[in-house]
């Protein structure tokens, strides 16, 4: 008989970077927790929203079924296993509250691909291929595997899947699971949640090695509505055959290694650097 498969939203984290609690931002008239919960709920059994002890009467989270953490000072981790040290016999959909930009159809998809024989079913990141510990199924197996793991003195539960080999899968949207960790990252992901998008950018691209070749050009001028440097190359590949996926590549922009999430601004001139550039 399949497990079944419950639901867990992650809000235990301190949030120091943002300096204000992620579970309580509000985004198009609800906190990200009310939906991140309902997102999940769609999709399981049952649902509940894993707290520290001191936050089990936070009225954010109060009104949700709740799995209180047991360990404290692990991560994310002590999330995972308090869940599954009540309910055993699940599978757990695991999911950090801090994703606003996440689909119904990414959870949708994560839950058709489904590995019932594997450790867990996770996401391979489009930035660097390793595994998305926190928008992940954890069949019943894992359990013991991860209480070893924390004996062991590790915590970080992207490190286990990858030990442990989890079934890994394309993002269908890789902005999905861009998490908001400062006030600026949540100032860009509501404005475009509201639907109050930027006009067209114009922006100047320098292409390297093995893309410049794929592309036909060194450096083009173009307008763009792409909001970060992933955005704009998923864009590019649209007209470009380009085969490096970004988690291959690296970025700079304005002379600069950035993060593929660094919000673009008119002006920029933005630069994707393959493993070995050419001259």
């Amino acid at each position: 008989m399949d497990a079944p498969l419950y639901g867990l939203v992650l809000t235990g984290g301190r949030s120091t970077r943002m300096g204000q609690d992620k579970a309580a931002l509000a985004y198009a008239g609800r906190t990200q927790l009310e939906r991140a919960m309902a997102l999940v709920s769609a999709h399981v059994d049952r649902a509940w929203v894993s707290v520290r002890p001191e936050q089990r009467a936070d009225p954010v989270r109060a009104p949700f079924a709740q799995i209180v953490d047991t360990r404290p000072d692990i991560g994310p981790v002590a999330g995972i296993l308090a869940a599954q040290q009540s309910q055993p016999q699940a599978a757990w959909l695991v999911l950090a509250c801090d994703l606003p930009l996440l689909d119904e159809a990414t959870l949708a998809h994560l839950v058709a691909s489904r590995a019932k024989q594997a450790v867990a079913t996770a996401y391979r990141s489009s930035r660097d291929g390793l595994p998305e510990p926190l928008c992940a199924i954890y069949e019943p197996r894992s359990h013991a595997l991860l209480e070893s793991y924390l004996q062991g003195g590790r915590n970080c539960p992207r490190k286990f899947l990858i030990e442990t080999g989890a079934q890994l899968i394309d993002e269908p949207n890789p902005q999905a699971l861009d998490n908001v960790n400062t006030p600026s990252e949540y100032g860009a992901a509501s404005e475009r949640l509201a639907g109050n998008h930027m006009p067209p950018k114009q922006l100047t691209v320098q292409y390297f090695a093995l893309l410049r070749e794929q592309a036909g050009r060194r450096e083009e001028a173009l307008e763009s509505a792409a909001g970060t440097p992933r955005e704009l190359y998923q864009e590019l590949r649209q007209r470009y055959p380009f085969t490096l996926g970004s988690e291959v590549l690296r970025v700079a922009v304005n002379s600069e290694f950035a993060d593929w999430s660094t919000q673009l601004r008119t002006g920029d001139t933005v630069v994707f650097i393959p493993p070995v550039a050419g001259g």
